[in-house]
């Protein structure tokens, strides 16, 4: 019996194929992990906060600045253009628009200081999904105390 069990593998073709099924397995799991988590990667908004001892800015450019008021309306200022009243979805498309033409414009935020953070920070929010890479907050000076 061992010797012809010897001579049935002996007659038997080596296959020459690679076979891929663990491959696509693998894959198949890494592609699930990366679905689940690329959600995940963009959560943030990236803004660059003025220092406690910020000086005024000295551009060459008038920047574009989004003011928030006190009940959440958006208003803009393209450089030297007078401040208009604007929805969010407006003001993603005249930024974006306005960022591509002039790429090294500053980009400011003037919110008011009784409005709700949250739409100050959804200002922020619309000019990064406009393609601003960088976003300042402006503040008003602190008026000098009498005697100093």
């Amino acid at each position: 019996m061992p010797v012809a069990s010897s001579s049935r593998r002996s007659k038997r073709r080596l296959m020459a194929q690679i076979n891929v099924v663990p491959y696509i397995d693998v894959m198949l799991v890494l592609l699930i992990i990366f679905m689940v988590t690329a959600p995940l990667l963009n959560l943030g908004v990236d803004i660059e906060l003025p220092q406690s001892a910020a000086k005024a800015i000295q551009n060459e450019k008038e920047p574009v600045v989004v003011s928030v008021d006190q009940e959440g309306h958006y208003f803009l200022t393209l450089g030297t253009t007078h401040r208009e009243a604007i929805e969010a979805e407006a003001l993603v498309n005249k930024v974006s628009a306005f960022v591509r033409q002039n790429p090294q414009v500053p980009v400011l935020v003037a919110g008011d200081q009784r409005a709700d953070y949250g739409k100050i920070y959804q200002a922020m929010v619309l000019l990064q999904s406009a393609g601003v890479p960088k976003v300042g907050l402006m503040s008003q000076p602190v008026p000098a105390e009498p005697g100093r």
